[in-house]
């Protein structure tokens, strides 16, 4: 049974792009573009792993991490963030509970070899 991956970016090509790109490799997707709607799909879904960007409407990327992260059911969940610079606090992103980051722009194979990683060990 193929891995589920949720995407959450408010930018359409980005999303459209990493959408493809996973399920070219086989993985089942899911997407959002608003942090509601990720925490929607979290609760019915229960992806194996969440690609998340931070700046997102209506539920901000730190938010909607730190309410999977304090969920019981959720919390198990591998979260790998999206973002623009290393300059992010990544001490709140830890807090939250961020497993990993890759920075945008990215190399497809870079955020492959993240999402394996993490799929491999769950």
């Amino acid at each position: 049974m193929a891995k589920k991956i949720l995407v959450v970016d408010d930018e359409p090509d980005l999303l459209e792009l990493v959408t493809l790109r996973l399920k070219r490799e086989g993985y089942d997707v899911l997407s959002a573009s608003d942090g509601k709607k990720a925490l929607e799909l979290v609760k019915q879904q229960h992806p194996d792993l969440i690609l998340l960007d931070l700046h997102l409407p209506m539920i901000s990327g730190y938010e909607v991490c730190s309410n999977v992260k304090s969920d019981e059911e959720c919390k198990k969940i591998p979260i790998i963030v999206f973002t623009v610079s290393q300059e992010e606090d990544f001490d709140k992103l830890r807090k939250a509970g961020m497993d990993d980051y890759i920075v945008k722009p990215f190399e497809p194979a870079d955020l492959l070899e993240k999402v394996k990683k993490y799929l491999t060990s769950s």
